[in-house]
């Protein structure tokens, strides 16, 4: 009952952002303030592949981040609130269709996904408003982050967690810090899967309940910062569009078509482009006069 209540909160959040979204888009359209040129079936497929990809568990974050640079499809100083913006609804439907399957105390799950949604608000405010080369020099770092987080999970040094299925006392505080930490890092585009799971993997807790905690915590703070993102302008309308289009398509595709793929070689691969779309970040910052 009470997972159906957070379903439906979940829910409302992202009608609400979804209308704020839209309503920015076509004003901006109507003022000719929309992005021009771009392809919108490059932007889409990037948005498609990156879903299918994140639904799966490797994170949707920074292999599109390294897309955009590569490929120099969004600015860097608003890549991070493009991340947010443009990867919201199909966040919100992998929570829909997996936050139910797996059994975690409520307390736990709740008050995890409450930090990382305050985090989220604050850290969007932040970046938001941060020049180019700060954007970048985090984002540098923040790729870094994750590609060694990653690592550690490939070559079995990550903890491998407990047996629990709640946090209570001092590990519950901690495990709220943590997340509200990174609801705000997810802002400057670390993304939230592995980093959360090695926290609650830490934390001593079942590697099974890891995904809901994850998946909703990720689910709740994605609207909360994209609306931030949105009101402060500081994304790009048609990727955005086009990714939360054909993103849903990505993630149905991997929920129910696909359901399991061999990624460790994937993973290596990613850990490699994320790395050197670090370097590439840093490199930018070097040059860059704000």
């Amino acid at each position: 009952m009470i997972i159906k209540i957070i379903l439906g909160i979940l829910s409302i959040f992202t009608m609400v952002f979804a209308f704020i979204f839209f309503q920015d888009y076509m004003k901006a359209k109507k003022e000719g303030r929309l992005e021009k040129g771009g392809n919108w079936l490059v932007y889409g497929t990037v948005g498609l592949v990156a879903n299918f990809f994140d639904a799966l568990g490797i994170g949707s974050f920074a292999p599109t981040t390294a897309v955009y640079k590569v490929l120099k499809l969004v600015d860097d100083r608003i890549i991070p609130g493009t991340l947010n913006v443009a990867n919201c609804v199909p966040v919100v439907t992998q929570a829909l269709i997996f936050v139910t399957v797996i059994k975690v105390d409520i307390t736990t799950l709740v008050t995890m996904i409450i930090a990382a949604t305050a985090g989220s608000y604050f850290g969007a405010g932040i970046v938001a408003k941060l020049p180019k080369k700060k954007v970048q020099i985090g984002m540098g770092t923040a790729l870094v982050i994750v590609a060694f987080v990653m690592l550690a999970g490939l070559l079995n040094i990550m903890p491998v967690g407990g047996a629990a299925t709640e946090l209570t006392g001092v590990k519950l505080i901690i495990g709220l810090i943590g997340n509200f930490i990174l609801g705000a890092l997810m802002c400057i585009g670390i993304g939230n899967y592995a980093p959360c799971m090695a926290l609650v993997f830490a934390l001593g807790m079942s590697p099974k309940v890891a995904f809901p905690i994850m998946m909703g915590s990720c689910a709740f703070l994605e609207p909360v910062a994209a609306i931030k993102f949105v009101r402060e302008g500081a994304y790009h309308r048609k990727v955005s569009l086009a990714t939360n289009i054909f993103g849903i398509v990505g993630v149905l595709i991997a929920a129910y078509i696909v359901k399991e793929l061999p990624l460790t070689m994937l993973k290596w691969v990613v850990v490699f482009v994320i790395l050197s779309t670090s370097a590439m970040m840093f490199r930018s910052a070097m040059k860059s006069k704000i």
